[in-house]
């Protein structure tokens, strides 16, 4: 049988023990077309307030949560050569994980060409701007990397916890975690505190999962309703390319990449993250799924130890699908505007792609706003490229659900690699079905 013939089975087992939560898709999908050509403004309005409670619920414990997973992780690795060694190897493997994605996207995109399509709808007079200005600017951008690198680095961690800084945060976290590591066994009355937050912050997960089937569908009804069907006709190519290289992601890369770097089966993995597949799905929000990731990880295998480290991390810091949809959005804007591109300017927006998706704060919507860090690589701002811009939002949300299912999922297969690698992987635990009925 065919590997995503078997991927697709896995998945199925995975969506028959949770068909609650992908009836709600199911059914969000089919709410949001009727409810698109209705325009219920009441109805749309209770499910955008019963969404939003949802997320709200969820993203309540991510920040403890995140705090929390990473300074257990780090304190409880405690072998400094042991947690430099799992350090380098998640920043390698997340790595090899996103050039991948943004090579695939830009190949797709210049192959597919799908901003000709909506070239006729671009003003020639703003197109000419544009081109003008990308030519003229194209060299004079040089220091925003460091900026955002510097950007990193809170100046006042409570500032950053108040405004959901969830870059700051980590770096935050890790430092000190590294510190607490350090100084030994004075350090377990602190350690001791965050793994009380650790507890608590999971079983409240466990409380708000059984609120995920209304969630899920009032998410995926709201998102299906604002944009209906008749957009695909004009961004039909956009589209493909955006499924294409999605589905070569999850059918091809990851599974090979499981092959070469680790002994863990692909199908056992995929049907043991079902669930969190399916709740990335519906939030497009690798943030507010991380709990239930965390959950079906290390209920299922992984040891506690590489998740707390390498989840949190990879929610905000690994974001392939985001980077591959950022790659295509920006090259299909060059493309409407007739912008010409150079191997030098698609090197640079491939690279600028893989920090502006790592400085997305893991909720729906920041993978397209921060395409404004990669255009100003370019030169250029969002708000000069309002018709190209139209076209990217209206389809934001369905595009949204797809990339954060592939973030979340690619966060998992590191995960599982890293946990293989060292030995911190039950297989008996993993190929239990019996295992897999404790998460919802």
């Amino acid at each position: 049988m065919k590997l995503h013939m078997q991927i697709l089975i896995a998945l199925g087992l995975g969506l028959k023990r949770n068909w609650h939560i992908f009836f709600g898709i199911i059914a969000g999908i089919i709410v949001g077309i009727f409810l698109h050509g209705h325009n219920s403004i009441f109805v749309t309005t209770i499910l955008t307030f019963i969404g939003q409670v949802f997320i709200r619920l969820i993203q309540m414990v991510v920040i403890p949560l995140i705090i929390s997973a990473i300074i257990i992780g780090i304190t409880s690795i405690g072998d400094n050569k042991q947690l430099s060694k799992y350090g380098a190897k998640m920043i390698l493997y997340y790595g090899i994980i996103t050039t991948i994605a943004v090579s695939l996207g830009a190949v797709l995109a210049l192959t597919v060409k799908p901003g000709l399509g909506a070239a006729q709808y671009i003003n020639i007079d703003a197109a000419t701007s544009i081109q003008h200005q990308v030519a003229s600017t194209i060299n004079q951008q040089k220091g925003n990397i460091l900026n955002i690198i510097l950007n990193f680095i809170p100046k006042n961690p409570l500032e950053s916890l108040a405004k959901g800084d969830m870059i700051s945060i980590i770096v935050f976290a890790l430092v000190f975690a590294v510190a607490l590591a350090k100084v030994g066994k004075i350090n377990r009355p602190v350690v001791s505190f965050f793994e009380s937050i650790f507890a608590a912050t999971m079983k409240v997960t466990d409380w708000i999962m059984y609120f995920a089937a209304p969630g899920v569908f009032a998410l995926t009804a709201t998102a299906v309703s604002s944009f209906g069907v008749d957009i695909f006709q004009s961004i039909s190519k956009y589209l493909l390319v955006l499924a294409l290289g999605m589905g070569i992601q999850f059918f091809v890369i990851y599974p090979a990449f499981l092959k070469v770097f680790s002994k863990v089966p692909v199908l056992m993995l995929y049907a043991a993250i079902a669930e969190a597949m399916m709740v990335a799905f519906g939030t497009a929000s690798s943030s507010a799924t991380l709990p239930l990731t965390i959950a079906c990880c290390e209920k299922r295998g992984i040891s506690h130890k590489v998740a707390s480290f390498v989840l949190p991390l990879g929610a905000t810091l690994n974001m392939d699908g985001t980077a591959l949809v950022q790659t295509v959005a920006v090259i299909f804007l060059a493309q409407a505007y007739s912008v010409h591109l150079t191997p030098f300017l698609i090197v640079q927006i491939c690279f600028l792609a893989m920090i502006a998706s790592s400085t997305c704060a893991g909720i729906p919507g920041t993978g397209l706003i921060t395409i404004a860090l990669i255009l100003n690589g370019l030169g250029l701002s969002p708000e000069q490229l309002v018709a190209g811009f139209a076209f990217l939002f209206t389809v934001e949300r369905l595009t949204d659900m797809f990339r954060t299912t592939l973030n979340v999922t690619s966060d998992a297969v590191v995960a599982a690699a890293i946990a293989d690698n060292e030995n911190e992987i039950n297989y008996d635990l993993l190929n239990n079905p019996e295992a897999y009925k404790e998460i919802i």
